[in-house]
């Protein structure tokens, strides 16, 4: 599938539709919530897949599902794809796969779409079952429960569900896909105005952050995984590559201070690989049929030596403790 297929009339990016979302439950029809059988595929430069293995690692479900990462840069072949280029014989260990778009065609021989990360696989049958990276945080944070670690925390507290979904859906739209719509924007109309919903709603949030610690308080929920994901792109690539280029993360003092909390906090920082993120965005991100013709020289920059700075944040909430169990 080609970009240009996501782009609308007016110039917008219209981010290509889920089409694996069987939810999990005991329910009939439901994907059964088993250990061991589902393998979770993602790529440490994709926000959306970022978020889920962040949830995984904070939840201790490390051992129930199994992790396969393809490549940050993709393949030099004739689609837009993901490799496994990072295994041994660049083929995955546990689905015997050398590209994703495999294991899509496998379930769907016409599959025309971009194979897209996170994606659940289901070992047993060796197919795709669930590619929904908007709920599949929820998922784990719900439905899988009976796998958490001892003392896990709740990230989808039962009483805050309706301000975290009401807040994820304002994050996604302007911040989290407002990142990609300046950046695949096909008219300068759709450009600016994506641009300009994206800096609003962070000096928003970034105001909300002054006076707490967290977006919904003293703890760390769902709402703050999804935040984090793109904040920690955001000078290293969607400044630039992106022209999401008004102010740094950097430039807003609460939320650059509130980004490097949660760098801090176990399943966040150790799951970001800096490296990663900055060569797919400068080499593989603009998905251009120019860019194999092109010399891209990876920047040097930004200096990330600030993520190790102390956020002193603590006093906005008076408690060490980041989760709400």
């Amino acid at each position: 599938m080609s970009l240009n297929k996501e782009i609308k009339a007016d110039g917008s990016f219209n981010r290509q539709k889920i089409l694996f979302s069987r939810p999990f439950g005991t329910k009939a029809g439901e994907l059964p919530v088993e250990e061991n059988r589902y393998r979770l595929i993602w790529s440490a430069a994709c926000p959306w897949s970022h978020r889920v293995v962040i949830v995984r690692n904070i939840l201790g479900l490390e051992n129930v599902i199994s992790l396969g990462a393809v490549d940050p840069i993709r393949p030099d072949v004739d689609r837009i794809d993901w490799a496994f280029s990072l295994d041994e014989n660049n083929v995955d260990p546990e689905l015997g796969i050398q590209y994703l778009s495999e294991i899509y065609t496998k379930i769907d021989a016409e599959y025309a779409g971009r194979p897209t990360v996170p994606v659940m696989v289901d070992c047993n049958e060796n197919m795709v079952v669930n590619n929904d990276y908007f709920t599949l945080t929820i998922v784990l944070e719900t439905v899988w429960a009976p796998f958490h670690k001892s003392g896990a925390p709740d990230l989808y507290p039962e009483p805050l569900r309706q301000r975290i979904d009401a807040l994820n859906d304002v994050i996604y739209a302007d911040i989290n896909n407002g990142v990609y719509r300046c950046g695949f924007a096909g008219s300068q109309e759709a450009y600016e105005q994506a641009y300009d919903n994206l800096f609003e709603k962070m000096a928003i949030l970034d105001q909300l952050l002054a006076t707490q610690r967290f977006l919904l308080g003293d703890y760390i929920t769902d709402a703050d995984v999804r935040l984090y994901v793109t904040l920690v792109r955001f000078d290293i690539a969607y400044y630039s590559v992106f022209k999401a280029n008004k102010q740094r993360l950097i430039d807003f003092s609460h939320l650059w201070a509130y980004a490097r909390d949660l760098y801090r906090t176990p399943g966040f920082g150790d799951t970001t690989d800096f490296e990663a993120i900055k060569k797919h965005y400068h080499l593989s991100a603009r998905l251009s049929a120019d860019l194999k013709k092109e010399k891209v020289i990876i920047p040097k920059g930004p200096d990330l030596s600030g993520w190790d700075a102390e956020p002193n944040r603590q006093h906005l909430s008076g408690k060490e403790e980041k989760f709400l169990r």
